[in-house]
């Protein structure tokens, strides 16, 4: 089944070159002096939950987005040189195929390895 083919979002930015210490809380008080905040994601990571240094941010309106990019692109946020820009969508998977059930290294984990 093919999904749809996703288009880009001129409210939607992408924010990158964030400090790991960086909080949704900074990046929603910081973007929200220009214009009203529809959505604020900072991406972590699922096994450590440390920030990825990137985040995205919808806004209710473009030309509140627009102001944003021309504002704080190239800006200090958090002692780093932030990017802003609009998001672009996410590319579509491609299908590796095999076997979807695992499977992969047979000594992945430890274990005898295998004698041929």
């Amino acid at each position: 089944m093919q999904d749809a083919p996703q288009v880009e979002n001129p409210r939607k930015l992408f924010v990158g070159n964030l400090s790991w210490g960086t909080t949704k809380d900074m990046i929603v008080s910081t973007f929200s002096q220009y214009g009203e905040i529809e959505d604020a994601v900072l991406i972590t990571d699922r096994m450590s939950g440390r920030s990825k240094g990137i985040a995205f941010v919808t806004f209710t309106t473009e030309e509140s987005a627009q102001a944003a990019i021309e504002a704080l692109n190239g800006t200090e946020l958090d002692g780093r040189q932030i990017i802003v820009n609009v998001a672009r969508p996410k590319a579509p998977r491609e299908d590796r195929g095999g076997d979807r059930r695992g499977g992969g290294r047979s000594n992945f984990g430890g274990g005898r390895p295998n004698r041929y």
